[in-house]
Parts: C-alpha cells; sequence; structure tokens
C-alpha cells in the first residue's frame, strides 16, 4: 500500500526538478522547492511523528485528542532526504535535473539502499544512472562487500543483540554494575555492526550493478572526539545535515553553536518519534560545541589513548540515551551504570559469559578497526605479485565460508532483528 508514496514522491519531484530547472534564477524555481518541501516534509512528519507531536500535547495541555497511529512506511526517512537533496541541488545548479522519467523512479526506489540506506545523493551517482557499466571486477568486489556486510549483521550484530536485550529489556533494579556496563557495550557493539553491516549490503548491492556508493562508516569507535566520531559514523547522513541544514542557517559564520544545536536537535528527531532520540541528538551537539569552544584544544594535550577513552564512554552513554524510549527505564538504567542504588559491582555471570565467548568478542572489538582493510591490502600486494588468480581464488573462498557461517546461524537462531524499522 505505502508504495504509492513513493510513487507520488517521485512523480511529484521529478516534475518539480524539471520546473525548476526550467524557471531557474526566478521565483517560480524557489515556489517549485517550496512544494517538494512542503508535500515531502508534510507526508514524513504525518506518518512518522504526528502521534508523538498530539500525544505531547495531550500531556501539556490536559486535552484527550485521539493520537494519530500509522505503521511507519518502510524507508520513509531515506527517500525523503534523497528527493530533497535532488531538489536542492537542482536548484542550485550542483546538479541537472533528469529528464527520463523512469531514471528517476529508479534512482528514489533503488532497492539496496531504500530500506536501510546510506543516504544516496542524485548528484554522486548522475553519471551511473544514465551511464552504466558493469564488470566482472564491480560483481566480485560487490559481492565480497555483501558478504563482509552479512557476517557483520549475522556474526556479530545479531550476536551482541541477544546479550545486550538480555540486560537492557529486564529487570534493571536486579543488574549489578558490571552487567549494566556489559549490556550498554553490547547494544554500542550490535549498533554499529547493524548499522554498517547494512551500507556494507547495500553498498557491495550497488556495485555489482554499477554504481558506486560512497562509503557510510569509516571505523567511528577509532575516533578520539564527538566531532571526529561523526565525521566516521553515517557518513551519508551527516554530511547531508552539514550541507542542507548546517550551512544553509549560517555554518561557522554566524551563530555557530545556535546552528550546532539545531542541526544535533533535527538528527534526533530523524531517527524517531520519541524524546530518547532527541536528547540523544542533543547530547551529542554538547559535545560538539563543547569541543569547538575548548574541550578540543585540552583533548589534543593528552596522550591519544586517553582521548579515545574519552570518545568511548561518551559513545556508550549516548546508545543508552538511543536505546530507551521509555525515559523511566533510561534514568534506572544510568542509575545502574554508575552504581547509584546498587549494592554490587560485579556479576559472576558476566565473567562466565565473558569467558565463553572470548573469542567472539575480541574477533568483535578487533574488526571495529582497519584490520580488514589493512589485511586485505597486505595480501593483495603479495599474492598480485604472484598470480591474480590465487587472489581471487581466496577472495572467492573466503565468501563461501562467510555465506555458510551465515546461513547456519540464521538457521540455527530467531534472534535477528531489523532495527531500521524504528527510522
Amino acid at each position: 500500500m505505502w508504495i504509492f508514496l513513493l510513487i507520488l514522491s517521485s512523480t511529484l519531484d521529478y516534475c518539480n526538478g524539471r520546473m525548476i530547472e526550467h524557471f531557474a534564477g526566478r521565483w517560480q524555481a524557489k515556489a517549485f522547492v517550496a512544494c517538494s518541501l512542503l508535500v515531502n516534509f508534510g507526508l514524513l512528519g504525518t506518518f512518522k511523528y504526528s502521534g508523538f507531536l498530539v500525544e505531547n500535547i495531550n500531556a501539556l495541555l490536559g486535552t484527550a485528542m485521539p493520537v494519530p497511529s500509522f505503521m511507519l512506511p518502510i524507508g520513509i526517512s531515506f527517500y525523503t532526504f534523497q528527493t530533497t537533496s535532488y531538489i536542492i541541488d537542482v536548484y542550485r545548479g550542483d546538479t541537472k535535473a533528469q529528464k527520463n522519467p523512469l531514471y528517476y523512479f529508479m534512482y528514489l526506489s533503488l532497492y539496496s539502499q531504500l530500506v536501510a540506506g546510506p543516504v544516496v545523493r542524485y548528484a554522486d551517482i548522475a553519471r551511473e544512472i544514465n551511464h552504466r557499466t558493469t564488470s566482472m571486477t564491480d560483481l566480485a568486489e560487490g559481492i565480497t562487500r555483501f558478504m563482509i556486510g552479512l557476517a557483520k549483521k549475522v556474526v556479530i550484530a545479531n550476536v551482541a543483540g541477544s546479550f545486550a536485550g538480555k540486560y537492557m529489556d529486564g529487570d534493571i533494579s536486579s543488574l549489578t554494575v558490571s552487567a549494566a556496563w556489559f549490556g550498554a557495550v553490547m547494544f554500542t557493539l550490535q549498533i554499529y555492526y547493524d548499522f554498517s553491516g547494512y551500507s556494507d549490503m547495500a553498498i557491495g548491492l550497488g556495485r555489482m550493478f554499477g554504481f558506486h556508493f560512497r562509503e557510510n562508516f569509516n571505523y567511528p569507535y577509532i575516533a578520539c572526539s564527538a566531532t571526529e566520531f561523526w565525521r566516521r559514523w553515517h557518513i551519508s547522513l551527516s554530511s547531508f545535515f552539514r550541507d542542507y541544514v548546517y550551512i544553509p542557517l549560517g555554518g561557522n559564520r554566524k551563530h555557530q553553536y545556535f546552528n550546532l544545536l539545531v542541526v544535533w536537535f533535527c538528527t534526533g528527531l530523524w531517527h524517531g518519534a520519541s524524546w530518547n532520540f532527541i536528547l540523544w541528538g542533543l547530547y551529542y551537539g554538547l559535545f560538539i560545541c563543547l569541543e569547538k569552544l575548548f574541550l578540543g584544544k585540552t583533548l589534543e594535550k593528552l596522550p591519544r589513548i586517553c582521548r579515545h577513552i574519552y570518545l568511548l564512554l561518551i559513545t556508550v552513554i549516548g546508545w543508552v540515551i538511543f536505546y530507551f524510549v521509555d525515559m523511566g527505564r533510561l534514568g534506572q538504567y544510568l542509575k545502574a551504570m554508575f552504581g547509584i542504588g546498587i549494592d554490587k559491582l560485579w556479576d559472576s555471570h558476566i565473567q562466565i559469559t565473558i569467558m565463553n565467548n572470548i573469542f567472539w568478542f575480541l574477533l568483535a572489538i578487533l574488526f571495529c578497526m582497519p584490520v580488514v582493510a589493512k589485511l586485505k591490502r597486505f595480501i593483495s600486494q603479495r599474492l598480485s605479485s604472484i598470480n591474480i588468480s590465487a587472489l581471487l581464488f581466496c577472495q572467492s573462498f573466503m565468501n563461501v565460508i562467510l555465506l555458510l557461517v551465515c546461513t547456519a546461524m540464521l538457521v540455527g537462531q530467531s534472534y535477528n532483528p531489523f532495527l531500521y524499522f524504528r527510522f
């Protein structure tokens, strides 16, 4: 049913793009931009935020208005941003309007990234939409990238998620401090491997069909500040807000800190219609503002390991805020993490769990770092000088092993969450 929303957005903005280009530099072009923004964000607001808005009005004013309840159309947050970037880029003259409506529909409905991102800008793949070529190299690299993403999701994210749920969804009052931190760290691993895994699969599928999407994650957990973290995490989303919200508001030139807080309010709200997401966005906005004010210079004087611990600490706490929609449970969990009202620091079950899964934990932590990329470069340099066929064989063999492992784990476990349903 909701496919008609995607068709509506595609049709509307195909026409708007043509009209904006036709009336370039005149008031009519601005009118068509406004039309696009009003309709697309009106639809997004209706389906994603209307219930949240009415609930808060009822709570604030004591009214009893009926709360709208819609099933969130899958992918609406992503394709709304994609069509918005297209319209604004055409208006700015950064890209030409697409003349073939079928090509534009294809851009907006690319199944590989429609549901889970990344946010692909039309300007980045405009040439490939019109003149796309495929090769065996693209196919091979795409399959490998897809398999890496699938392994991230199945082998690491799902397992980490099952650990996180055990502690974060249970009785918080019975947690020890170590159990609370363990659950938070497991969710920290889950959300990275889940989101980056889906991005890898989307990039891999796109590569198979001749599309070269930009990277969306660049080992964010090796960052040493909140500012650096967001240059590495969900790059397509953070760059969208930078180019289409932060810079038009004035960027670094005027009202910088106000602009930053607006951007991070919007970033939090984009992730979900709940106060915890807004709090999570403003939480990062506050740290980024502090780093620009004075904290960044202070951090530069510290050893890298200290800066890295600082980043990991605020990141883990940030993901706890992100996790709990119920603000009461969020407060309880944060208290448990910092030992407020908790008698026990250590839980023997945590020690047993860690020891029983020690190799999985080490691999999960290791692959947060650019180990695979460096290993791949090393193997390529060694084998390419000997025989390119050996390199392809190793790559194919690895893909088969990953496929077998992922299939076995999917068959053997029922826990396979899809976090993007929230967005």
